[in-house]
């Protein structure tokens, strides 16, 4: 079996060849959400229509003492975060108050994949 040439480092500082310091692995695995069963297309569209008409103000904006108009139905806890996606796990969200939230979700996700 033959030998590999020498590769010099990918840090660019760095005058060694074949360096393990600063060695970048050549495959990195990403950790896959959990895949959680979701409703689709009319059935969807009905749950959506019953929450609005049940609750038909921004869930947060209530909490405020304000009135807004609910625009998005959103999961109380995230599906990336092991929510489900049922009645319970929705509450009527208008578009600021949704922004806001999937923003700070985000950032949560940024710093879990550190």
């Amino acid at each position: 079996m033959a030998m590999a040439p020498p590769r010099p480092c990918p840090d660019p500082t760095c005058p060694l060849l074949n360096c393990t310091k600063h060695l970048v692995p050549a495959w990195r695995t990403r950790r896959e959400p959990i895949q959680v069963p979701r409703l689709s297309g009319r059935a969807n569209q009905r749950r959506r229509a019953q929450l609005f008409a049940r609750e038909p103000w921004c869930r947060t904006c209530a909490a405020k003492g304000l009135r807004v108009r609910a625009t998005i139905a959103d999961h109380v806890i995230p599906l990336a975060e092991g929510g489900a996606d049922d009645d319970a796990n929705l509450a009527p969200t208008c578009a600021a108050c949704h922004r806001t939230k999937t923003q700070a979700e985000a950032a949560r996700g940024a710093r879990r994949r550190r």
